[in-house]
């Protein structure tokens, strides 16, 4: 058995001890798009992009967007699992397997209504079709808990973030939304300190938006605020981070887990 046919294996006992036992459910359908639309705001980063619906009682993909073939070159029919396991690099899949571990450390420790109320962020490399890596930008959030409150569904979503990190050591953060602490940079087994929020809320939205391409107009008409106001949110994060313009100030927030 390979490598990551191993891991593979000890991969999904990690994700049904942290799941309800398997109660048949209707396929993928139109109707798991309800809130997707909001649930990737919170996901969107600079970069090319795809998202997956994942079934954990089942360990399996229920839905791979058609985005996989831009990110990694490879058709959305041949995604399953075991194709991901065989395409991460050698080097992080281990790392990826304590971190699924921490993962359902952390979401046992936490009331199912907070299980909504976080993303687990992650990096890793994962080969593409011409046979180069990508550093993947991996961030998941729960989409359906069961009766016990024990994971059903994640949404997820792989953003190409090669140019911002391609060499080093994978990392593991726990976003908080909604005004939750976030843990970035988990070390594994260790107990987790709140991260203190170097952003408010109303910032973190209007930087969002900065990372969408808008102007500061734009932006303003959107949030039904003025100029001047969204001027001052952009002004006071670069003061607050020592950022020197928003291309710093985006790429910072994606290597520290602000948003």
């Amino acid at each position: 058995m390979k490598r990551s046919q191993r891991l593979l294996e000890i991969a999904k006992t990690i994700w049904e001890q942290n799941s309800p036992k398997y109660v048949p459910t209707s396929q993928q359908t139109d109707d798991y798009t309800f809130g997707l639309s909001r649930r990737l705001a919170y996901f969107f980063q600079p970069g090319d992009f795809y998202y997956y619906i994942f079934d954990v009682s089942k360990a399996q993909f229920e839905y791979v967007s058609t985005g996989i073939e831009q990110v990694l070159g490879y058709k959305q029919e041949e995604a399953n699992l075991e194709f991901f396991f065989d395409k991460i690099h050698p080097e992080d899949l281990l790392l990826y397997i304590n971190y699924e571990h921490e993962l359902g450390r952390f979401l046992a420790g936490l009331a199912p209504e907070k299980k909504y109320q976080y993303k687990v962020r992650m990096d890793f490399r994962i080969r593409k079709k011409d046979g180069n890596y990508a550093r993947i930008l991996h961030q998941a959030m729960m989409l359906e808990l069961g009766e016990d409150g024990n994971l059903l569904r994640s949404i997820g979503v792989h953003t190409d973030v090669s140019y911002l990190k391609m060499d080093g050591k994978p990392s593991l953060s726990f976003i908080g939304l909604d005004g939750e602490p976030s843990y970035v940079d988990v070390q594994v087994g260790e107990e987790l300190i709140p991260l203190k929020e170097i952003l408010s809320k109303r910032e973190k939205e209007v930087l969002v938006h900065i990372m969408n391409g808008m102007q500061n107009r734009e932006i303003a008409e959107l949030l039904e605020i003025s100029k001047g106001t969204v001027d001052k949110h952009r002004k006071n994060m670069l003061e607050k981070t020592g950022c020197k313009n928003s291309g710093e100030l985006i790429s910072r927030a994606i290597r520290n887990g602000w948003l």
